[in-house]
């Protein structure tokens, strides 16, 4: 046998190894999952102004674009002034526009089984404190009344 080969060896007996290891995962007995919706009622509901933290993207985004408009100008070395310019520009104006806060609304829940949870949306709700709403991951559906 020679040296070279001995780690490419080892190497297939390592991977032979671990898959017949992966075979061997005994499998749960039970499952258990999170119910696909959940049903409560609205305790609680405020509006917060929150902070955008996407200025970072918006620059890149904004540098990416001036970059590209600043290319279509010029010839030479006046092409790639006008390039770099445009990509400054760009940044600035996309750090800018992507910086800053938004108002969000915070609606508080409390399920049927007692636990409590809050629902964070962009929009105004179209919920009451007191209306029964069911939670999904498609949103919060109003239920008709009892």
């Amino acid at each position: 046998m020679n040296i070279i080969q001995l780690p490419r060896i080892f190497a297939l007996c390592a991977a032979l190894a671990a898959s017949l290891l992966a075979g061997c995962e005994t499998q749960p007995a039970f499952q258990v999952s999170q119910p696909s919706s959940r049903v409560g009622t609205v305790e609680s509901i405020r509006s917060q102004t929150v902070q955008n933290n996407n200025a970072t993207l918006g620059a890149l985004g904004g540098a990416l674009v001036g970059g590209i408009l600043g290319n279509q100008v010029g010839q030479g070395s006046g092409r790639t002034a006008a390039t770099v310019v445009g990509a400054a520009g760009g940044a600035y104006a996309g750090n800018r526009m992507a910086s800053g806060s938004s108002l969000v609304w915070i609606i508080g829940i409390r399920y049927d089984d007692g636990s409590l949870a809050t629902i964070q949306q962009a929009s105004s709700p179209a919920v009451r404190i007191g209306d029964r709403v069911r939670v999904s991951n498609n949103g919060m559906e109003l239920l008709p009344n009892r």
